[in-house]
């Protein structure tokens, strides 16, 4: 006998209320935990994890009406449903509680020693992995009452991700990345499993007769069944991590763009006739996503409402913008342990104070980013704002064609520091610390040659003592040269408190940086590598930390973060560095403070050059300088950190490379860096070189005229994403410069337009599509030396003040 969906539901509450309640645990589920399900079948329902109660309860609509709260007592992390079947995983992820119309609803898991990590429904089973130290399985199957677990070909199997559909179930095996399938129809699932042989796979997603995923170069590949297009990805957003999750139903695919979080769907409903469409979503952006058998429902990035949509949605409840009657719903687990990426916002009061909430790490300093759009910059360029004089800054536009002379020049006249308030400082004249002198003859590793000739045997022996001098002055590569100072791990957690949450200041390339205070006092800022499977798999990869180890270990400088120690004590691995008090320029630039208002320190166009220019100093150095050359590879706002003296340096050193000796060399490498950076040239072509460094520089410089972030929504109430370069450069081109600069430093005065116009220049060349067309660090350097001493002119009346930048802040 079969009985609705809802009446099923009522009975079980008080079946249920009967189980013990604890408090949630502080154990996370994964990143496949979700809190949005819907179930199929009898009735068409929808349920969520309600977001703001002290209680993470189950909340659903159903047939057109909102259902008491399942269990009101007890908090899950997580909930799945399939044909006529919910369930829920209880917080700390150690029970599974399911009801249905097809048996007895029951608690079908208990484990403490073994929690669940991830849940999947099909039509005709529940699947989980759970986080087991055995040698056994992770993977845990149920079909009606019975375990099923033996159906899965090898029991010894490890899986990092699995997935249910109509009747086969599919997952990703930790060990090699293929896809292993089983199920009812054997013969279908091991047809889909040899489909998807020859690829690595990152995610796999299952429906009615078909499987997509998103394989480790990012892209959507779909296998099976293609009678209504439910594999035709659309020809025109299949780009490499264009998508950041999918959601299949029985003969439809939908998937959430990663760049803007908005939904595209493909296939149809039956025989061809009727194609999924998704344009109802327009403009719409989604956390996560979720399908039926003919419908879909996502969670809405502003508001975490529902809204469901699809020819099988229900006609009654089918309207343009429908948002379901529930309450705010969580877009993820609630924990206390430390996120390898960033909060979501409102996180405490999403959790009603039950811990924190952990943001998908979809701008991520480890993986390929998605290549932001440019445009191509003529040779010539027209001035924008109007000035008394245009002479000299056409001369330092010159230094782009003058490349050694102007970098040597650069570096026996280095220009002068302005204090934030207008007043010229030190009668000495600044220089590097640590960087040598080096003739107008030379190319300072700047210059390119000529691929048709070979270097001249004088310029071969300018060049290797240029090298001779950069070696005296930067030691030997070795790992461990100048060793920075080793710390026990017991004393670095006493100075983070144990890494508690009120001590985490940021993240790195590979882990989460917290504040500390050492027992002599000394503030640091410490880096801790994050543990499970993807953050190890990042790290064999990238080898983050030996990375940063090994760059920081054997480089000095006054414009890098400087490594005070490490500690690796079994799976711990730790960095050490001084601690930054005035944070990151990132934060300054569009921090909620800064944006609100006008008071901060960056907020004058004196700082924000002489910041640039720090920082291009040291990436200077880097690339000129050390040796062998590094390449940063992850320059961008957040990695640009602020002292107690607003003196810039470059941090975190994760993903640098060891670098070419010139431009001319390059090394093909797999792409990295963060979303909105990174070099189009590197991402689309695998070509490295310092250039790729200079593009993400550029992209700095536009975030300081501007104000605006490296991809930013376009309007005051949002819309569509857009790049930084989109919208600063052509109107840089157009001579419209005063249209794109950061309103909170106000109208430009006259004595600053030339320098502004000058660093506006400068970015817009940095960002050229082709890195032969870019300038080299040490163009780029000179530039905002000149631009800086533009603004000081008014007030120096030639004279070098011998006193030290000095910028208090209140």
């Amino acid at each position: 006998m079969t009985t609705s969906f809802s009446a099923v539901i009522a009975a079980t509450i008080l079946f249920l209320l009967a189980v013990p309640h604890t408090p949630p645990s502080v154990h996370a589920l994964g990143a496949s935990a979700a809190t949005i399900a819907v179930v199929y079948g009898s009735a068409t329902t929808v349920c969520t994890i309600a977001a703001g109660q002290p209680v993470q309860q189950i909340q659903c609509w159903s047939n057109g009406q909102l259902l008491p709260p399942i269990l009101p007592n007890i908090s899950f992390d997580a909930v799945a449903g399939g044909r006529d079947t919910l369930c829920g995983v209880r917080s700390g992820g150690f029970s599974l509680l399911c009801w249905n119309t097809t048996f007895t609803p029951k608690r079908i898991y208990n484990n403490a020693s073994a929690p669940l990590t991830s849940l999947a429904i099909g039509g005709t089973q529940i699947c989980a992995l759970r986080n087991t130290t055995t040698t056994e399985h992770n993977t845990i199957c149920w079909r009606g009452n019975d375990d099923s677990s033996a159906q899965i070909p090898n029991r010894n199997s490890q899986f990092r991700m699995i997935s249910s559909g109509l009747g086969f179930s599919c997952g990703v095996l930790a060990s090699n990345n293929r896809v292993l399938c089983w199920g009812d129809d054997n013969e279908f699932s091991t047809a889909i499993q040899s489909e998807f042989a020859n690829s690595s796979m990152a995610d796999i997603q299952v429906g009615g007769r078909h499987a997509c995923g998103i394989d480790d170069s990012g892209f959507v590949i779909c296998k099976g069944d293609n009678t209504n297009n439910q594999l035709n990805v659309p020809p025109n957003s299949s780009a490499a991590y264009e998508y950041r999750a999918l959601a299949l139903g029985a003969n439809h695919t939908c998937a959430i763009r990663r760049l803007n979080r908005t939904v595209v769907c493909w296939g149809g409903i039956g025989n061809g006739s009727s194609e999924f469409s998704s344009n109802i979503t327009n403009g719409i952006s989604f956390e996560s996503i979720v399908a039926g058998l003919n419908f879909s429902c996502g969670l809405v990035t502003s508001n975490f409402t529902m809204i469901c949509w699809g020819p099988g949605w229900p006609n009654q409840y089918y309207s343009l913008g429908i948002h379901l009657p529930l309450m705010k719903t969580l877009p993820g687990p609630c924990v206390d342990t430390p996120c390898q990426c960033n909060l979501y916002p409102e996180s405490q009061s999403l959790c009603s104070g039950n811990g924190h909430i952990c943001r998908p790490c979809d701008n991520p300093v480890s993986i390929p980013p998605i290549l932001p759009p440019s445009l191509p910059l003529p040779p010539s360029i027209s001035p924008s704002l109007s000035s008394p004089s245009r002479g000299n800054l056409r001369k330092g536009l010159l230094a782009f064609a003058i490349v050694g002379s102007v970098g040597g020049f650069a570096g026996v006249c280095a220009l002068i520091y302005c204090l934030w308030s207008g007043v010229c400082f030190g009668k000495k004249k600044i220089h590097n610390s640590v960087q040598p002198t080096i003739a107008a003859g030379s190319n300072g590793g700047g210059a390119q040659q000529s691929s048709s000739n070979p270097p001249s045997r004088s310029s071969t022996l300018r060049r290797q003592a240029s090298i001779l001098m950069r070696r005296q002055r930067s030691g030997t590569s070795t790992k461990h040269t100048d060793k920075a100072e080793e710390f026990f791990f017991s004393d670095l957690a006493a100075a983070t408190n144990n890494f508690s949450l009120e001590t985490k200041i940021g993240a790195g390339s590979f882990g989460v940086v917290y504040k500390g205070k050492l027992p002599n006092g000394q503030e640091v800022a410490i880096k801790r590598s994050e543990s499970g499977p993807k953050t190890k798999k990042f790290q064999e990869k990238e080898s983050a930390f030996d990375s940063e180890l090994a760059f920081l270990s054997r480089v000095h400088h006054k414009h890098l973060v400087r490594l005070i120690g490490y500690c690796e004590e079994r799976d711990e691995r730790l960095l050490v560095y001084e601690f930054m008090k005035n944070g990151a320029l990132y934060d300054h630039l569009h921090g909620k403070n800064n944006v609100r208002n006008n008071t901060s320190v960056v907020n004058s166009w004196k700082i924000r050059i002489k910041i640039s220019l720090d920082a291009a100093r040291g990436i200077e150095y880097l690339h000129n300088y050390a040796v062998p050359p590094i390449i940063h590879r992850d320059i961008k706002s957040s990695n640009i950190l602020l002292d107690a003296d607003w003196t810039a340096r470059v941090s975190d050193f994760g993903l640098s490379l060891m670098g070419p000796v010139n431009d001319r060399e390059y090394r093909p490498t797999k792409a990295a860096g963060t979303v909105g950076y990174i070099d189009p040239e590197y991402y689309g072509l695998n070509v490295l070189t310092a250039k790729s460094d200079v593009y993400g520089f550029g992209i700095v410089l536009l975030e300081i005229l501007t104000g605006k972030r490296a991809i930013f929504k376009n309007g005051e109430d949002g819309g569509t994403p857009i790049s930084v370069v989109d919208y600063a450069v052509p109107l840089i081109m157009a001579g419209e410069l005063s249209k794109i600069l950061d309103p909170r430093i106000g109208p430009v005065e006259d004595n600053e337009s030339e320098a502004v116009e000058l660093v506006a220049y400068t970015a817009m060349h940095c960002v050229h599509l082709e890195g032969k067309d870019r300038p080299s660090m040490s163009d780029i350097v000179a530039n905002l030396e000149r631009a800086l001493a533009l603004l000081c002119e008014d007030n120096s009346h030639g004279s070098i003040s011998s006193g030290q930048i000095s910028i208090v802040s209140d």
